[in-house]
């Protein structure tokens, strides 16, 4: 079954594939492409509409991103969010230039006054909070264009020629602080391109099977099972699609929670699959000795994830395509045509030049982590399994700062556990979306007893998001912090401070490294 199709243009920012995922939680379907896409080949796509992305460059700026000026006489509605509306402005004869004072920047949380009888936002409030990040100011708005929002410092916070179809936005619709912002973009899909909500996450499972049942034919299949969310959910398409062609292999790499590794084989045992547990943890940390660098212990993690599937590959026999749990998220943090590099994922920036594999095979590769979880119920997962919360790849090798010893994982598994233990006995763990602790390579004076200490300090961390491009840190009650806090400090060696992350996505990030 074929879709309408919205395009959304990336022109590097961050947020991008967040508006995709706004453009999907809406009933449409979408896909990203690179802004240097020929504009013959975005026509044969046949697209209903278009979103110009934001991103980091000005677009006066020698060898900006830019796009063909032919885009809009194509008769199609577009939509562009802050670099994407400066762009539009400045190729239909507007003038963008850097703010000449610091109060024309915007940045943040900024109160903005809408005129409703635009499109894109009938029946919505005239006032709101919007999510500004721009340097750059319309100083001219192109011939046709009106004025559709304002804030306090800027006259041209929304744009728009209604007749031609084209909007434009100086702040971020896709993030949550923006308020009404999802509404937004409802607006411009249904009320300006006419969507008629055709795409969900069970036409996207049946597609999915098909698509993977037409790639792997007869071959065999070998799939990297953490027990995560993510992977979890690519075994049950996969299996699936392709029954016993697939072979699930767990690598216990020693880099996972406390009894996680039992857990998952118990978990997985049960299914009706090729199931093979490695035991790697000797090799891993020799590996990892000596290395403190946080993106050398991803590359290092990925490339040996790698190693040994070839190698169980080998043992089973001819194997022909490698199936990962990569989601959206993993790529655009990995760094995308113009992004910004923030990490790399283990399984995206992270792999080897050399994968002794036909190909590999990412059927989540184009997911949010929200629409993971609801494609694993679609595909009849446990909700144990689905509400998982989210593991990365390289494990607890990036919750200990600095060196990876036995040691530390030890210390860091024990303290990990009391504060999800305490988390589950408070009731929490639906008020939070990840938590966890992290071995800090600080070192600090205390008291114990009657003896001075010197140790280590843990770092504890919990965020509430819905798409964990943006999160808020939680605020957990004092006495359930109180309590984990003292069980640390009396139950794991070493460990003489217990330290609470008050620091938001963005400017950090939900992982220390």
């Amino acid at each position: 079954m074929s879709h309408q199709l919205v395009i959304i243009l990336d022109f590097g920012g961050q947020y991008n594939q967040l508006i995709a995922r706004r453009v999907r939680e809406c009933g449409v379907y979408c896909e990203v492409k690179p802004c240097t896409t020929p504009l013959e080949r975005l026509k044969a796509l046949e697209p209903i509409g278009i979103i110009f992305t934001g991103g980091p460059s000005s677009v006066y700026a020698p060898g900006s991103p830019q796009v063909d000026p032919a885009i809009f006489d194509w008769g199609i509605p577009i939509l562009g969010i802050c670099y994407g509306c400066q762009l539009m402005a400045h190729s239909l004869g507007g003038r963008v230039t850097a703010a000449q004072s610091d109060s024309a920047r915007e940045y943040g949380k900024t109160e903005t006054f809408y005129d409703t009888a635009c499109k894109l936002f009938q029946g919505l409030p005239e006032k709101g909070i919007s999510w500004m990040s721009h340097g750059d100011y319309m100083e001219r708005v192109p011939e046709g264009f009106s004025l559709a929002a304002h804030s306090e410092a800027c006259p041209n916070v929304a744009i728009c020629d209604e007749s031609r179809g084209f909007y434009g936005v100086q702040f971020h619709p896709e993030v949550n602080h923006t308020e009404m912002g999802t509404a937004m973009i409802r607006n411009f899909l249904y009320e300006i391109c006419k969507a008629a909500g055709d795409w969900s996450m069970e036409s996207y499972k049946d597609t999915a099977v098909r698509r993977i049942r037409e790639k792997v034919g007869s071959g065999k299949v070998l799939l990297a099972l953490s027990g995560g969310v993510d992977s979890s959910v690519a075994a049950a398409l996969v299996a699936e699609a392709v029954g016993n062609q697939l072979t699930c292999v767990f690598v216990d790499h020693g880099l996972m929670r406390l009894h996680e590794g039992d857990e998952v084989e118990q978990a997985f045992g049960k299914w009706d699959i090729n199931f093979v547990r490695v035991n790697a943890e000797e090799l891993f940390l020799s590996k990892l000795s000596g290395v403190s660098e946080p993106e050398a212990k991803r590359k290092i993690i990925g490339e040996e994830f790698i190693r040994v599937f070839e190698q169980e590959a080998k043992r089973i026999g001819q194997v022909d395509y490698l199936v990962q749990g990569t989601i959206y998220p993993d790529v655009i943090e990995s760094g995308t045509g113009d992004a910004a590099v923030i990490k790399s994922h283990h399984n995206v920036g992270g792999l080897p030049d050399y994968v002794d594999f036909k190909e590999i095979v990412e059927p989540l590769r184009m997911l949010f982590k929200d629409e993971v979880r609801q494609l694993g119920r679609d595909l009849g997962l446990p909700e144990y399994l689905v509400s998982r919360q989210p593991f990365p790849g390289p494990g607890l090798a990036i919750r200990i700062i600095g060196d990876i010893t036995k040691e530390k994982l030890d210390l860091l598994r024990l303290a990990d556990f009391i504060f999800r233990d305490e988390i589950a006995k408070a009731h929490l763990e639906g008020s939070m979306d990840q938590y966890f602790a992290v071995l800090t390579n600080l070192r600090s004076v205390g008291v114990m007893g009657d003896g001075r200490t010197y140790d280590y300090a843990i770092a504890l961390r919990s965020v509430t998001t819905s798409d964990f491009m943006t999160a808020d840190w939680t605020r957990i009650p004092y006495e359930v912090l109180d309590r984990v806090s003292v069980r640390i400090v009396n139950e794991v060696p070493h460990i003489n401070r217990v330290l609470y992350d008050i620091t938001s996505k963005p400017p950090a990030t939900v992982e220390f490294e």
